[in-house]
C-alpha cells in the first residue's frame, strides 16, 4: 500500500510492516497504527510514521550510538504488554527532536520507544529513574564510528 509521510513523500509500504501501539505516544493516545521506515542506511536513524495522519512522523535514533552506556530495564508489566518473548526481538529508539541546525538537535533518552520486530508491537516507557537520562541529550555527541 502507498503512504503519504512527513519525511520521505510516499512510499510503499507491506501490510506486515505496521507496528501497532496500544497506548499510542505519549500526548498522541489516539495515534494506534505506525510504521517505521529507514531514513538512510549511512545513520542509525529512522521515521516512526503514523499510518492515520500524515504530519505526524517522528524520527527516531537509535540511541546506543550515541551514548554507548546508556541502559534500562523494561518492567514486567511493559515486558508482557510487548509481548517480548526474546531480547533479541526487541529494539528501542529515542525521538529526535530535530533542531533548525541539525547540529543543535537533541534524543530523549528519558522516555524511549521500545518496539517489539516480531509481534509488531510498541510502547513509549518513561523511565523511572528519571534523573539517570536527560530529556534532552545533545545529538552532536554521538560516539563511535555511527555518523
Amino acid at each position: 500500500m502507498k503512504l503519504n509521510t512527513k519525511f520521505l513523500g510516499e512510499v510503499e509500504i507491506a501490510e506486515q510492516d505496521i507496528l501497532t501501539f496500544e497506548q499510542g505516544l505519549l500526548g498522541l493516545e489516539d495515534e494506534k497504527q505506525f510504521v517505521l521506515l529507514p531514513i538512510d542506511t549511512d545513520t542509525p536513524m529512522a521515521l516512526l510514521q503514523s499510518l492515520k495522519h500524515v504530519e505526524i512522523g517522528f524520527i527516531l535514533a537509535y540511541p546506543f550510538a550515541f551514548k554507548k552506556d546508556y541502559s534500562f530495564e523494561i518492567s514486567q508489566e511493559d515486558r508482557e504488554e510487548l509481548q517480548i518473548e526474546k531480547e533479541e526481538d526487541v529494539l528501542a529508539y529515542s525521538i529526535v527532536t530535530v533542531k533548525e541546525n541539525f547540529q543543535d538537535s537533541t534524543l530523549n533518552l528519558l522516555a524511549p520507544v521500545i518496539i517489539n520486530g516480531q509481534k509488531k508491537c510498541g510502547k513509549q516507557i518513561v523511565l523511572q529513574d528519571n534523573k539517570a537520562y536527560p530529556l534532552r541529550y545533545p545529538l552532536q555527541t554521538m560516539e563511535g564510528s555511527a555518523k
